[in-house]
């Protein structure tokens, strides 16, 4: 295995295609982690962690669409979850580049 830290980074980096094109935050990653993930060092841990993050993104959003209609707290919420799919990916590429711990919080282990 090999040690690739801008191979990491573009990978946690790519998640925010869906902010500039409006598809492409899990895809992308999922073919980086699926495709590398035995020969870079550490891309298995990140790539499941990313695809879970990216997965409870999506199930968040689609619980907020009801409440919009419910409560009017759905708004809010997809502002929330919107900041943290923006602020988490970039701050992950960081720690990434710096050889430390990436955490994406609220994330459902949906691959382990």
């Amino acid at each position: 295995m090999r040690e690739d830290k801008q191979l990491l980074v573009v990978t946690h980096l790519s998640q925010l295609l869906t902010c500039l094109t409006g598809f492409g935050g899990l895809l992308v990653p999922l073919v980086l982690w699926g495709t590398q993930k035995d020969k870079v060092f550490a891309m298995d841990k990140q790539g499941k962690e990313i695809i879970n993050f990216q997965l409870s993104i999506i199930i968040y959003s689609l619980i907020c669409i009801p409440l919009i209609l419910l409560l009017g707290l759905g708004v809010l919420g997809l502002i929330i979850i919107g900041l943290i799919s923006i602020a988490f990916p970039i701050i992950n590429a960081i720690r990434a580049n710096n050889n430390e711990v990436t955490n994406y919080p609220m994330s459902i282990r949906f691959i382990n």
